[in-house]
């Protein structure tokens, strides 16, 4: 076979290939990748982000007559592993299938790697362009420098929930020093320095007594962590640790015998509340959306107890994937199409919607930050109605900061197409 056949053999398989996934995208579901950690020490994090994607989609579109007449939403999970390169060939592999919708949550740093190559390849094929439904990756540059017309974020991001968790701080007359401890990336670094701005504003005159960085997803053993928050002598300690690394700092610092208040961003299920169980009852304090405990309507309630019923193994941790769910499928019916991302991206900008949570979600359009009610909610065992990791203990609304950041500024200078 000379190399001109072979070429047109490959041109013409490229071309099959191509329009099989133009049928397939014209007339069967619409697919959402869910590109997540499902192995190595975050999977339980990801596996639980999958659950709740799938759950979702079937109670909350698929059940109620799907989109645009009847087409089904079906997510279809890719594996990470947590690293930015492993998520820039699963993207490619979720366009290459036609995939149209891209979800992803854990880690700030693949979302950064994922909406800057979502921007590129966009720019490049303007007619197979994708969406990024980033539903956890709370970085502030997202929705700042970093931002674009293809991402939208469902999540308050960093600076958000420490707005909300310092006014909480600041109340406390009896705090003098606070020890800052998180994860070495984005996320974390956007946690410590949102921590010391605040506190700086609210409380000048506490302390920060500990404010350092540790590998991500490699620290074994958090002792050493633990002893120095024990030495420095902190009345409290902020951390945006999540996944095993939450497990593993909390616990330490717990065994260690500190009695202080521990605040959080993601100290809940996926082992973390069985871990702390009884320890963590008046320490562990978690800033967050959607509250379940109490639960906001007898419709809330029985989406938490109906997806308890079908994955006994997780937890409703992430209740903005409801609302990114139900937000998304709106803007793809009012759009009037799937396949044209643009188009729904113009109908979820500056979008208000009822939350099943309870209060209003709204899309600002001159970010793609999703502003909605914050709360801060107690690790406990009193007042549960939906507890969480099959265990006596759940989290319990103590406070909220309604429309949370509505009027903050944002430095992102949005260019549309």
């Amino acid at each position: 076979m000379n190399t001109v056949f072979k070429t047109t053999i490959g041109a013409a398989a490229g071309v099959a290939i191509s329009a099989g996934a133009a049928f397939a995208a014209a007339h069967g579901p619409v697919k959402i990748a869910f590109i997540d950690p499902l192995s190595g020490p975050f999977a339980t994090t990801g596996t639980n982000g999958l659950a709740e994607w799938n759950y979702a989609a079937d109670v909350l579109v698929n059940s109620q007559g799907g989109v645009l007449g009847g087409k089904q939403i079906e997510i279809v999970p890719f594996d990470n592993k947590i690293s930015p390169k492993e998520s820039l060939i699963q993207l490619q592999v979720a366009i290459d299938q036609g995939i149209k919708y891209i979800a992803q949550g854990n880690s700030s740093g693949v979302a950064n790697a994922l909406t800057d190559a979502i921007n590129k390849h966009n720019k490049r094929n303007p007619d197979n362009r994708v969406l990024f439904i980033n539903y956890s990756a709370v970085d502030p540059a997202l929705t700042n420098d970093k931002c674009n017309y293809w991402h939208f974020r469902f999540d308050a991001n960093a600076d958000i929930k420490m707005d909300a968790l310092t006014d909480v701080m600041k109340r406390d007359e009896a705090l003098k020093k606070v020890y800052l401890v998180g994860q070495d990336y984005s996320f974390g670094k956007a946690v410590a320095a949102a921590a010391v701005k605040n506190l700086g504003a609210k409380r000048p005159d506490v302390e920060i007594v500990g404010n350092e960085l540790h590998p991500i997803g490699k620290v074994k053993d958090f002792t050493p962590y633990a002893r120095k928050i024990m030495a420095s002598g902190a009345d409290a300690v902020i951390t945006g640790n999540w996944g095993s690394d939450m497990v593993g700092l909390g616990k330490a610092i717990i065994g260690a015998g500190y009695k202080g208040q521990i605040y959080t961003y993601y100290a809940a299920s996926n082992g973390i509340t069985k871990t702390f169980g009884a320890d963590g009852k008046g320490v562990i304090n978690l800033v967050a959306e959607g509250a379940i405990n109490p639960p906001a309507s007898d419709r809330a309630d029985a989406y938490v107890k109906g997806f308890e019923a079908k994955y006994p193994d997780h937890d409703i941790t992430q209740a903005r994937i409801a609302n990114a769910m139900e937000m998304l499928a709106k803007a793809i019916d009012a759009a009037g199409t799937a396949d044209d991302v643009a188009a729904v991206a113009a109908k979820l900008e500056g979008m208000e919607h009822e939350s099943i949570w309870g209060g209003s979600v709204y899309i600002r359009p001159e970010d793609h930050q999703a502003i909605q009610d914050v709360h801060i909610q107690a690790h406990t065992d009193e007042g549960i109605t939906n507890a969480l990791d099959n265990s006596d203990f759940g989290l319990v609304k103590v406070s909220t900061v309604e429309m949370a950041a509505l009027d903050s500024p944002t430095s992102c200078k949005m260019k549309r197409p």
